[in-house]
């Protein structure tokens, strides 16, 4: 059903026509135009499109633009206009290779650190739902421990 839909996202709210059935991740890449978020898989398994709806890591191509009216949806790129401390950690430890997954890499990240019982012990656990095909995960887990015992130092 097609109809005018009000969503935030990255604190701009938007009026879209697009059918609230529509998966999040359609909306934002090819509605608003918000290209950081990839799509990789389109069954939710690999991390790709991973944005925040309301604080929570979730899958957007897999959350009907319906589900996210009256909730703030973050995206990379408002982790890049945040200058969010993590991307720096990203760039010292020189995380990315192809780059594809490492926007639902970050937001993935982002969401974990951002809950008060993040701990180095746990990140392959909080990491598990985001896959690279370049295989960067020690560069990621490196990245994330550095800025967890800088964050509690």
């Amino acid at each position: 059903m097609t109809s005018m839909t009000k969503i935030t996202v990255n604190g701009v709210l938007y009026t879209v026509g697009d059918d609230i059935n529509k998966p999040l991740l359609r909306v934002l890449r090819d509605t608003l135009r918000l290209t950081g978020t990839k799509y990789g898989c389109g069954k939710g398994l690999c991390g790709a499109c991973t944005v925040h709806v309301a604080g929570v890591a979730v899958r957007s191509c897999q959350i009907p633009l319906g589900s996210v009216v009256g909730q703030k949806v973050i995206t990379i790129e408002q982790l890049a206009k945040d200058r969010h401390p993590l991307i720096s950690y990203w760039v010292k430890n020189n995380v990315p290779q192809c780059g594809f997954c490492q926007s639902g890499q970050l937001m993935s990240a982002a969401n974990y650190v951002a809950s008060k019982n993040a701990k180095t012990s746990d990140i392959d656990d909080a990491m598990s739902g985001n896959l690279c095909r370049c295989g960067s995960y020690p560069r990621i887990k490196s990245a994330l421990s550095q800025y967890l015992k800088q964050q509690n130092a």
